[in-house]
């Protein structure tokens, strides 16, 4: 399938599910996470959900993270150039919610690219090579270019993932893994 049709598709499924589903399938996705090869590692970006997208309530895994005492990353976006700065994640770190309903950090130490480890990315939907689609911003794919290329990449998603996403680009970046309520896929 293109980009586009599974952009429509998903954007469908996502919204028929309830938030009891929600919460659930959050829940069930961080506890798969645990058995993830990552925990050696010490800084990860996580990003926070867009509500009225139905994103994966990422609240679980922060509170692993947390729980291991991991270095917590979170991103603003910038739309005028599709970049993201990323910021440490803080007992001082407020949270505001942009224009596009994204929970941002307002400031605080910034944290470059290329000293992330492991990143969790939201994406609509994904392949069964690893290949990936979003809202068609390319915030990611700009962002996993400025990570170092053994950073860990980690979907997660509530869905299997599709045969195969036709329109792929070159500069799309591969996922490692990708986190199910159900399964862990390696790509």
């Amino acid at each position: 399938m293109l980009k586009s049709d599974l952009r429509k598709k998903y954007k469908t499924l996502r919204n028929q599910l309830t938030f009891d589903e929600i919460m659930n399938d959050s829940l069930a996705i961080a506890n798969f996470c645990i058995d993830l090869p990552i925990w050696d590692k010490t800084y990860f970006h996580l990003f926070l959900p867009i509500e009225n997208q139905k994103e994966i309530n990422t609240e679980f895994i922060l509170q692993i993270l947390a729980g291991r005492d991991k270095e917590v990353i979170i991103s603003k976006s910038n739309f005028e150039d599709t970049s993201m700065t990323h910021y440490l994640l803080t007992d001082n770190t407020k949270i505001k919610t942009n224009d596009y309903g994204i929970p941002e950090p307002v400031d605080g130490i910034e944290v470059p690219a290329n000293k992330i480890e492991v990143v969790f990315v939201p994406l609509l939907a994904y392949d069964k090579k690893g290949h990936r689609t979003g809202y068609g911003k390319g915030f990611y794919d700009k962002f996993l270019s400025e990570c170092k290329p053994e950073t860990i990449k980690i979907g997660l998603s509530y869905f299997d993932p599709e045969e195969n996403i036709e329109d792929i680009f070159e500069n799309d970046i591969k996922l490692d893994f990708c986190v199910t309520p159900y399964a862990i896929y390696k790509f």
